[in-house]
């Protein structure tokens, strides 16, 4: 059986906060502070905002953002199976095909 005190769990979490805040303290004190008034405008991309902020969207941009998940799911999920292929036995492999059928639905329904 694996186990791990507490104790080294509990130095390991101080020690990585202590290095993160040290990152940090680092990082705001060497950089050259310059506000400028165009960085702290709400719109970077150089146009003056224009339109309702509440106009309604086209159903189109919803689709192709689920589409990007399903993609995103198939392939961090998929991956790791491929390269164990042999190792995964029938429970591993009927595990995949549920779960390519249920990423198929999504692609019929988008």
């Amino acid at each position: 059986m694996f186990y791990i005190e507490p104790n080294y769990i509990f130095s390991f979490f101080i020690v990585c906060l202590i290095f993160s805040l040290l990152l940090f303290c680092i990082s705001y004190n060497s950089v050259i502070q310059s506000p400028n008034p165009e960085k702290s405008s709400a719109y970077e991309c150089g146009f003056n905002p224009f339109g309702d902020s509440r106009m309604k969207f086209e159903v189109k941009y919803f689709l192709v953002a689920i589409l990007f998940i399903i993609f995103d799911l198939e392939i961090s999920f998929i991956f790791p199976c491929a390269v164990n292929f042999y190792r995964l036995g029938f429970n591993g492999v009927s595990s995949i095909f549920v779960f390519v059928l249920i990423l198929g639905l999504g692609f019929i329904y988008e």
